[in-house]
């Protein structure tokens, strides 16, 4: 069963990458695309400030955005809000929804 734990090692699922709603890539700078500033925001980043959205391949080629942990936690938190309603498993039961996990995750460390 897969875990939250991949929230740290920059392993997210892609079901929660699609909650997230990464900005096009056309829309980001060069810095945002390549990971050294959020992808969100202006923020530059460190491995130890950055939140890994892993590596996206598209017709534009690959990219490896990454977020400031503010602005992950503040997606992760709207995203909940849209997830949670819409999902059977965390209407039944939302610790058991991998999605759900990551994303409360997220939100827990930003607020670090």
């Amino acid at each position: 069963m897969p875990s939250d734990a991949a929230t740290r090692t920059g392993a997210i699922p892609p079901d929660v990458l699609a909650v997230l709603a990464l900005p096009p890539f056309p829309d980001l700078t060069a810095d945002q695309a390549r990971g050294a500033v959020c992808v969100w925001g202006d923020e530059q980043l460190t491995a130890d400030t950055a939140v890994d959205l892993g590596e996206q391949a598209g017709s534009e080629g690959h990219w490896w955005p990454r977020a400031c942990r503010q602005h992950a936690s503040e997606r992760a938190h709207r995203g909940l809000f849209e997830h949670a309603p819409n999902c059977e498993q965390c209407v039944d039961a939302a610790e058991r929804c991998e999605t759900s996990r990551i994303l409360y995750r997220l939100v827990r460390d930003g607020r670090r």
